[in-house]
């Protein structure tokens, strides 16, 4: 087997010829560097005071009061879109949830609230950035879903076998404040901010902000809302969700404001593991003072969040977090602007302003899957002609035949020891500059190389095994703006059912 060195020595070598990336197109964009730097640590900290002044946001809290719980905050929230930009399309997704357990212990009404700023060119396609804006008080149990932290009396209890409260503790727990600064008042004073600086721009793709409701209660509003999109068909290319993005000091007193914490999922390859890369990559480039450490698991340890739901149907999706949780006032009365950084929240949401940007204004990412055509019919047409009539079988038991499945467009060539990669575009032509080729080792979490290969649509490199290396390809736009990757994947083999004579 080739060396992976031996492999990329070859296409730097052959990258003379293809062209390499132009240091203009891994340049800034002034537009977005401009929306970066517009990001106001003072109207996050704004935000926050005000969330936490209506007392409660808990999901099952008054809906009625003008002043205080879940209602009068939602209200609030969309009143604030609403004065941002006339660009801002603003809305209630409403829901009538039916009673389920004690966590939602009657029929409420959910309200996501969201502002959309349709794109110029590609409106169809989405990118989301989003947080929770409902907030909880776990009243005597361990906080924050995680073992009880530093300042609990509870002892550890492991993941996975704490018992849901009570009914009567739901009832009670419901009225208790819950000023939830971080969690996630942090998240939603982000996405708010950014819905502020963002629609005074305009942008290639629709860019949705949305503070959801019932994350609490179990990825209620999230759960919602993508099950609808998938139905729907809508074409969302990222979800930035952001929850506990307030603290960079932890409950074990290990400290830093420097680095923000990504989750994706396991699944290698994934449409939301490749935006985690790009999330690292932007962020890095805009805000180099911040780390983003990629996380390839779905969330925490026996956790979830909201970007999860949207998973399920099929989108990339990642959490953004910090990864210096204080679990003590998680879910607590504790959990106030006192004991938490709005420098640290205003620095990830710079991270997020320069992640969607990008997104919205890049070419969508290229079309590298291959559907399976259907098996022709008897008599049907077919390229060579007609299909050869088939006389029918005699009503024997024979083994179904597999499903046919997607398939990537990369093969061995014409001489079956070259790597040839082929693509089409997702999206408007007219935008794209060129396509960039990756490459790195099946054992890398990143990519490692990269060829700009021109405004074509194969390219193949030579004497580069496939079975060697992972492989994909990125479009750049006529600004240098660049897409999420399309990874060249496989479907894993499926089994089969052997049949045997008795």
């Amino acid at each position: 087997m080739k060396p992976l060195r031996t492999i990329l020595a070859l296409a730097a070598a052959m990258s003379f010829s293809a062209g390499f990336i132009p240091a203009d197109e891994k340049a800034v964009n002034p537009q977005i560097r401009k929306i970066v730097d517009q990001v106001s640590e003072d109207r996050i900290k704004a935000i926050i005071e005000k969330l936490v002044s209506f007392g409660t946001r808990s999901t099952m809290s008054n809906q009625d009061d003008p002043v205080r719980g879940i209602g009068a905050a939602r209200l609030w929230i969309f009143d604030q879109f609403k004065s941002y930009s006339p660009r801002l399309q603003v809305r209630f997704d409403k829901y009538r949830v039916k009673k389920q357990g004690q966590r939602i212990f009657k029929d409420v009404d959910l309200y996501n609230v969201i502002a959309v700023l349709p794109g110029a060119k590609m409106p169809e396609t989405q990118v989301l950035v989003s947080g929770h804006y409902d907030s909880l008080n776990l009243g005597n149990r361990p906080a924050g879903g995680a073992a009880a932290g530093p300042g609990t009396d509870a002892p550890p209890v492991p993941i996975g076998e704490r018992p849901q409260p009570t009914l009567e503790e739901s009832e009670k727990n419901a009225a208790l404040p819950a000023p939830g600064a971080c969690d996630d008042g942090s998240g939603t004073a982000a996405v708010m901010e950014l819905a502020r600086v963002m629609s005074q721009y305009v942008f290639d793709k629709t860019l949705v902000f949305v503070a959801f409701a019932g994350e609490e209660q179990g990825l209620i509003g999230s759960s919602l809302l993508a099950a609808k999109s998938h139905l729907e068909k809508q074409v969302i290319e990222a979800v930035l969700n952001n929850d506990i993005i307030g603290t960079d000091v932890s409950g074990n007193g290990r400290t830093g404001n420097t680095s923000v914490s990504v989750y994706s999922d396991e699944t290698a390859d994934s449409p939301s593991q490749q935006l985690a890369r790009y999330t690292r990559e932007i962020a890095e480039r805009y805000i180099p003072s911040m780390k983003v450490n990629t996380v390839f698991l779905g969330d925490r340890l026996g956790r979830g969040g909201d970007h999860t739901p949207f998973q399920w149907e099929g989108y990339g999706a990642v959490r953004l977090s910090t990864p210096n949780e204080i679990y003590a006032n998680q879910h607590r009365v504790t959990d106030t602007l006192e004991n938490m950084s709005v420098p640290y929240t205003a620095r990830v949401a710079r991270v997020n302003a320069a992640v969607a940007a990008s997104l919205a204004l890049a070419p969508r990412a290229p079309i590298v899957m291959r559907e399976p055509r259907a098996p022709a019919a008897a008599g049907a047409p077919t390229a060579a002609g007609t299909a050869p009539a088939v006389p029918a079988a005699p009503q024997t038991a024979a083994a179904p035949a597999p499903p046919r499945r997607p398939s990537p467009t990369i093969s061995r060539g014409r001489s079956g020891y070259d790597a040839l990669l082929q693509w089409k575009p997702a999206g408007p032509d007219d935008n794209i500059k060129g396509y960039t080729i990756v490459i790195r080792a099946t054992t890398s979490p990143y990519w490692e190389q990269e060829i700009y290969v021109g405004k074509v649509t194969e390219y193949t490199l030579k004497d580069v095994s496939i079975d060697d290396a992972k492989f994909g390809v990125k479009a750049i736009g006529n600004d240098g703006g660049e897409s999420l990757v399309s990874a060249y994947v496989y479907p894993p083999r499926l089994k089969t059912e052997i049949l045997t004579v008795q």
